[in-house]
């Protein structure tokens, strides 16, 4: 109690002296009274701050530090004594905290007011850094978040090159259902493992607000029909009927959890239009709106100014915890806009420009901001389109900050008058808001690229990569160059003579021919454009002016239209352009993410027949973001990305073997040729009917339905206990094995000894080919599983799905069919050799013998490994094959870390150097020499590793921050979180 007291005395008497020291700013003073008082920092409790609620935003978790987590343990009489302590600290920068009145009168809360710190840096920064320091300032306790991270971040222009490590809190938690199950599952496992621990289970409870959207389950099973919502909604909950019923559990057994029912949207157009706060008002508390999400296209939100991005489920529920992400201070891509779109310019071609612009910049793990006179010329919608591919281009997020244009959506989706001022109000307050009709401050940025929106033409994206932009004035030649080219990211080697080939088959009673590059799935579809109104107008008005002229889209051609919220619905049938796009087979399917990530549902058996007993490279035509190999679906060999019109005049062509400008794509009912540019809305156009169709009352109906639920929903009934009662016989959820036989000593580090390699990749392996995605497959080690428990092939679902079963899981991790793994020779697919043997086995059989024999394995790589969604189960799924480190020319940032958080070192390659260039194979034996002392390793050290024949070689050791080091020593970081609540 006397250290407790000393320490309250020490900082009233440092805060009511700092006033008076000459040259000092109050950030300078906090910072010589947090050094002062380093005996107070905590190693076994968080508390909360003196005068502030505890509430979202403001607290954190009653969590052991990390730097105490590395060095030795601390006593539990010292660690008491230090608690005790900081439980008398006051907050940091109460001195900061600002009253925001309103115009009428009163006030609308308090907020740490960034200009009352003095300090000139603060105006260069960027205003996405910004929100970085907000965070820092508000949750600075000096232990979890100190007043040296502060001084990091308003330092950014100095400190951001260098790496700086900072703690960051976000004020909320997205998650869709593919990857809101595992995070469900972990945490009802999570509770068990804290009773095993004789500890209060219920300390496992979401610290912040998580929102829980359930969109990804619903397949295109039915489409060309009146009557596709409602029955595929009726299969979705046939299948996933226990998935839901898990899902509404976890709704009401955890505090702080929003379920969204399924057949609402997509999590990230639900996100924009309904979930983003934009500014927290949290017990008369103000604070900017900040997310992490499970899915990579949570960046979407950044076109709103709500900073946001893409995290593994493995980090987003540390996060749910009150853990702070530890980040290091990213660089931030200064991106100017100037001019206009022209006309017949889409979105979409606008963001296919940006992100090859950007892949061609090099924006991995950086920030990209975007400002210029051209933003007045963008809508809200096409700003979330550009955010949105933020994964595309490598960023971490695509940053819009707020100005009018944002707060003229705000109104037009519901959110009220008091709470849009309240939201100018703070942000101009707290130098968070942009306003062009203002002089501007020039702003520092790491690094500039400047468009000129009169540049833009439309575009596609294609076959197998979404930053591979075709101009659409180019595509047939390049489609003629992917033909001639050996197999690889822009070809698929057919021979000259079989280009031209037609295959004649018959479609239920009438004559069908395909062609390489015929198309056969057209699909409106994914969060990227979906929100978007002038493009799915657009779309409309194409399909109105086909009809017109008398030509339709061919029967066998999978079309669909899955709108991201209910809204699209219904200012598509205000505007009456919805029959027309039901004429062309896009009848609504669904309210979800469906082609994007391969829910496309099966093509006509006549169809698939046709592709793979010709060989046909079948084309699919989609407004999604992503378009890896496998991922669409299994028989489109070539993948395009285009904007919803685009989708729809390809889907009447037929072919992505077209010229446009000089072939017709098809005749008319006159008899004459009717071409692109007569189909084709000009920009006038299309503004004129989102002007009379989107109201905002659309907006506020659809969403005021949603908190309804459904009836399906409505009926599922669930237990009402805390715990989860597992059910050994589920082929759905499963009780994980990460915690089971889990104590509170951490395993500390561990070397890797005489370990085999299970794959060896090039470059480009994207979590699409590593994580259980899209069908499963009948002969593979999932199927024989789901087989051996009763399950018939007909009720296999998606490993997407299955997500909640780790047993299904590990079976389908690295079983996509495109997978290349160097030991095949040039096979392609889910198998691998057993380097003992040498027998070819699936690649979860090779893994389970390693596992038995007591083998520890690694994993060779090329450069981007791990690109494309932030999949938890990229880095679980190895881990429970017995991965213990994979070694890589690069990483793609969500993925390697999410490796450190299940335990696996990642391991670089010295630049220059690859498994190829040091003469390895992958049939060696592979000891890494990392130190069994904690305090013995830092973050980017060198770390030797050796092979059986002689070889040796250095790497750099992946661990990027002290927090991560954290996790390691631990083994993993949903251990580390338990042990430091269970021992609070």
């Amino acid at each position: 109690m006397y250290k407790a007291a000393s320490a309250r005395l020490l900082l009233r008497s440092l805060s009511s002296s700092s006033a008076s020291v000459p040259g000092k700013s109050r950030l300078a003073a906090a910072t010589s009274a947090s050094a002062r008082l380093a005996f107070a920092r905590p190693c076994g409790a968080w508390v909360g701050r003196a005068g502030l609620p505890r509430t979202a935003g403001t607290t954190g978790p009653r969590f052991a530090g990390v730097r105490a987590q590395i060095g030795a343990a601390v006593p539990p009489v010292e660690r008491f004594q230090r608690s005790m302590a900081t439980q008398a600290t006051e907050h940091a920068f109460n001195n900061i905290l600002t009253s925001l009145p309103k115009p009428g009168g009163g006030e609308y809360g308090k907020f740490y007011s960034l200009p009352a710190l003095n300090d000139p840096r603060i105006d260069k920064l960027p205003y996405s850094i910004r929100i970085l320091l907000e965070s820092a300032i508000r949750n600075c306790d000096n232990f979890q978040v100190t007043t040296n991270d502060v001084e990091k971040i308003i330092d950014w222009e100095n400190t951001s090159p260098k790496l700086a490590e900072i703690p960051f809190k976000p004020a909320r938690v997205l998650l869709q259902d593919f990857t809101g199950v595992p995070a469900v599952v972990d945490l009802a496992a999570m509770r068990d493992a804290m009773a095993k621990l004789g500890s209060d289970a219920n300390k496992i409870n979401p610290l912040v607000p998580v929102d829980l959207v359930i969109d990804h389950s619903v397949q295109v099973d039915v489409a060309r029909s009146p009557n596709a919502v409602q029955s595929n909604m009726e299969l979705e909950f046939s299948r996933n009927k226990e998935r839901f019923g898990f899902l509404k559990w976890g709704s009401s057994a955890f505090q702080n959890m929003l379920v969204v029912p399924p057949g609402s949207g997509i999590v990230h157009q639900v996100n924009l239009e309904y979930l983003g706060r934009v500014v927290f008002n949290t017990d008369g508390i103000l604070y900017p709106d900040s997310v992490v999400g499970t899915d990579s296209h949570t960046t979407m939100i950044d076109g709103l100014g709500v900073a946001g991005w893409g995290v593994g489920g493995i980090e987003a529920e540390a996060t749910m915890l009150g853990q702070p992400m530890s980040m290091v201070l990213p660089g931030v891509v200064g991106f100017k806009l100037t001019g206009k779109l022209r006309s017949g310019v889409t979105a979409t071609d606008l963001v296919l420009t940006v992100t090859q612009m950007l892949r061609k910049h090099g924006v991995v793990g950086k920030f990209v901001e975007f400002y210029g006179e051209g933003m007045g010329k963008l809508s809200l919608a096409d700003r979330a389109t550009i955010a949105n591919m933020s994964p595309e281009y490598g960023a971490t997020m695509g940053f819009f900050p707020v100005d009018h244009v944002t707060l003229d959506y705000l109104k037009l989706t519901g959110r009220s008058d008091e709470t849009v001022s309240m939201i100018e109000a703070y942000l101009r307050a707290n130098k968070m808001f942009v306003d062009y009709n203002e002089p501007q401050t020039e702003r520092v940025y790491s690094s500039y690229l400047e468009l000129d929106l009169d540049e833009v033409e439309p575009s596609m994206s294609g076959p197998k990569r979404p930053h591979d932009r075709v101009p659409l004035k180019d595509m047939k030649s390049d489609w003629h160059a992917c033909l001639d080219n050996k197999v690889g990211f822009k070809g698929f080697a057919v021979p000259k003579e079989q280009q031209d080939k037609v295959v004649k088959f018959d479609f239920h009673g009438q004559p069908a021919e395909l062609k390489h590059g015929s198309v056969v799935i057209a699909a409106i579809t994914s969060c990227t454009n979906t929100s978007n109104p002038s493009v799915m107008l657009g779309a409309g008005l194409v399909a109105k002016k086909a009809c017109e002229l008398g030509i339709e889209v061919k029967p066998w051609v999978k079309t669909s239209l899955a709108p991201g919220s209910g809204v699209v619905t219904k200012y598509l049938l205000q505007s009456g352009l919805q029959e027309y796009l039901n004429q062309q087979g896009f009848h609504i399917v669904g309210y979800g993410c469906t082609t994007c990530i391969g829910n496309s549902g099966d093509l006509d058996e006549s169809v698939s027949a046709a592709i793979t007993e010709n060989d046909v490279v079948a084309a699919a035509v989609l407004s999604g973001n992503r378009n890896f190999e496998g991922r669409v679906h299994p028989l489109t060999r070539a993948n395009y990305l285009a904007s919803p019109p685009l989708v729809v005049a390809y889907a009447l062509a037929g072919t992505v073997d077209i010229d446009f400008e000089k072939e017709p794509i098809g005749v008319g009912k006159d008899g004459k040729e009717v071409y692109f540019r007569d189909i084709w809305p000009s920009t006038e156009e299309i503004a004129q009917v989102v002007q009379s169709s989107v109201l905002p009352d659309m907006f506020k109906g659809t969403y005021e339905a949603i908190t309804k639920g459904n009836p399906m929903w409505n009926q599922l009934t669930v237990p009402e206990a805390s715990l989860y009662s597992w059910d050994p016989k589920s082929t759905y959820i499963h009780e994980p094995p990460y915690f089971k036989d889990m104590t509170m000593s951490p395993p500390g580090p561990h070397a890797v000894k005489d370990a085999y390699c299970l794959l060896n990749f090039g470059d480009s392996i994207t979590t699409d080919h590593i994580s259980p995605a899209g069908s499963i497959h009948k002969d593979s080690p999932a199927a024989k599983y789901l087989m051996e428990r009763g399950v018939d092939r007909k009720d296999f679902n998606s490993y997407g799905s299955r997500r909640g079963n780790d047993e299904v899981m590990a079976r389908g991790t690295f079983a996509n069919i495109r997978i290349v793994n160097k030991f095949l020779n040039g096979e392609v697919g889910p198998k691998t050799i057993h380097v003992p043997t040498g027998e070819k086995l699936y690649v979860f059989d090779a893994a389970m013998r390693y596992k038995s024999e007591g083998l520890a394995t690694i994993i060779l790589a090329g450069a981007e490994y791990g690109s494309g969604s932030s999949r938890d189960w990229a880095a679980k799924g190895p881990m429970l094959l017995g991965v213990k480190a994979v070694i890589a020319k690069s990483f793609e940032r969500i993925h390697r870390s999410n490796l450190v958080g299940m335990g696996i070192i990642p391991l670089c390659f010295k630049a220059g150097e690859d498994a190829d260039s040091l003469g390895l194979t992958g049939h060696e034996r592979y000891s890494i020499d990392l130190p069994t002392n904690l305090s013995d390793i830092r973050p980017g050290q060198d770390v030797t590793v050796t092979t059986d024949n002689g070889k040796s070689f250095t790497c750099v050791l992946r661990f990027d921050t002290e927090v991560e080091l954290a996790y390691f020593n631990h083994g993993g970081i949903l251990p580390y979180v338990i042990r430091n609540l269970a021992q609070n």
